[in-house]
């Protein structure tokens, strides 16, 4: 025995697993289970698009054999390496989906994790449904706690409190009780990581942030759940969680709390439109509908944005490196290559960011000519808006404003064009519409099977 249980009464991470052991005790509410499915489908057609990609053909040299499943892949893997490769495919693009507030990415981490342990120790589509829905809210909710200061610090927000919100899915999926699923996240603290020096060069590591997260996830569930003790104050300790990774600002955990367990936040998640970093979508908006307008490239002498002060050092600066982003992965976090490219080609999917477009001398130039103001009543990171002032050589000014991020709860994605990203994505990895159909039966089987052990709804080969 250990005397754990009194202290934890009043500690963040024991209310969080209360809510999780409530949460386990009833019907998940429709909306709920809506969004899950949704969030399946997307990350499935992520997963099988990203397949062939350099980056994943390298996460695959890392990985052990087992009985999970890999989606896209006829190979099975043991759950840690089968959470790590669908973790890093769909997030890899950029594609995945973001929740407004955060700006976190939340399915890329927590399915991959949940999905993995459920195949490998048998548990039910129930269970797997209830761990997704958990560990997602919990990253949502999570994300508002100190907002932008995790980002000050250094660190991926994704992939730092990824690592928490997996475990407590996979917690909750494998049935943890109290006890466990406290000690499950104060463990999960020690193996939170991810710093985000990849924006400099445009190099990989963001992209297995959140394969990262979900086998840490796994592995931090499963010692909680055999009796090894983690801090109780992981999050709120004088050497915890918000201290190290958002050390300016006081953590506000209100916003994780309040309304915990009547309000689903995750029901507000957003779909990218667009495979890149997700404050530069409504900036591609922007640039589309002033092509539409029948301005040219050739006719531009400036376009400016107004931007939110905490997306400059991720997005803007510094505005020479890009302008000039050194790699197809370095080109989705430069707001003039997503406007230059956006205008240009009306579109920024993954066809926008390869290596040969990044290098188009048409898009570089009229990239040289974004830049940026900071707006100081931006709301950023409440909502994202859009905003580009395009000055032509005859002295025409061309303004466009977006006051919310398409795809997200504000301005939803109609369900044609859900399913058309869904399709494009199955089809870019190399497979055809029939595969896509039955990722999409699957997305709604899944979560009612008894055995995830021995279903094959997600194996393409």
């Amino acid at each position: 025995m250990n005397d754990m249980s009194s202290h934890a009464q009043m500690s963040i991470a024991s209310q969080i697993a209360d809510w999780i052991v409530r949460t386990a005790e009833k019907p998940l509410p429709a909306d709920v289970v809506n969004m899950c499915e949704r969030l399946l489908l997307d990350v499935s057609g992520l997963c099988l698009a990203a397949r062939n990609t350099d980056y994943v053909q390298a996460t695959l040299t890392a990985a052990e054999p087992g009985s999970c499943t890999a989606l896209g892949h006829a190979q099975r893997y043991d759950m840690y390496s089968a959470a790590l490769i669908n973790g890093t495919a769909a997030h890899g693009e950029d594609f995945d989906d973001t929740f407004e507030g955060g700006p976190v990415h939340s399915s890329a981490v927590v399915m991959p994790a949940v999905l993995a342990a459920c195949e490998r120790f048998g548990r039910s589509g129930q269970d797997a449904l209830l761990g997704c829905a958990v560990g997602i809210e919990l990253l949502c909710r999570l994300s508002l706690v100190a907002p932008r200061a995790i980002h000050k610090a250094g660190f991926h927000p994704t992939a730092v409190i990824g690592t928490l919100a997996a475990a407590a899915g996979v917690g909750a999926a494998l049935g943890l009780n109290r006890e466990q699923l406290t000690s499950t996240l104060g463990i999960a603290g020690s193996m939170s990581s991810g710093i985000i020096e990849y924006l400099k060069d445009g190099s990989w590591t963001k992209r297995m942030h959140a394969g990262w997260a979900a086998q840490s996830g796994i592995r931090a569930a499963l010692l909680g759940k055999g009796g090894f003790m983690g801090p109780v104050f992981v999050l709120e300790g004088e050497h915890g969680f918000f201290h190290g990774f958002a050390p300016s600002k006081t953590p506000d955990f209100s916003k994780l709390l309040d309304g915990l367990g009547d309000q689903w936040l995750l029901t507000t998640i957003a779909f990218k439109q667009y495979a890149c970093g997700t404050m530069t979508q409504p900036y591609v908006d922007c640039a589309i509908e002033l092509s539409r307008r029948g301005v040219k490239a050739d006719d531009v002498v400036s376009m400016v944005c107004e931007v939110g002060e905490g997306t400059v050092h991720r997005l803007w600066e510094k505005l020479e490196d890009k302008r000039n982003p050194p790699t197809s992965y370095a080109a989705k976090f430069s707001s003039p290559y997503c406007v230059s490219v956006g205008f240009l080609k009306n579109a920024a999917g993954l066809a926008e960011f390869s290596e040969e477009m990044v290098r188009d001398p048409e898009i570089l130039a009229l990239a040289q000519k974004v830049s940026y103001v900071v707006d100081p009543d931006n709301p950023y990171p409440t909502r994202y808006t859009g905003h580009i002032r395009a000055t032509l050589k005859d002295g025409t000014v061309h303004e466009v404003r977006r006051e919310n991020m398409r795809g997200g709860a504000h301005d939803p994605l109609p369900p044609e064009e859900f399913e058309a990203k869904f399709v494009g994505n199955v089809l870019y990895g190399g497979f055809d519409k029939s595969v896509a159909g039955r990722l999409k039966t699957a997305s709604t089987e899944l979560f009612k099977q008894p055995d995830l052990s021995s279903y094959t709804g997600l194996r393409t080969a």
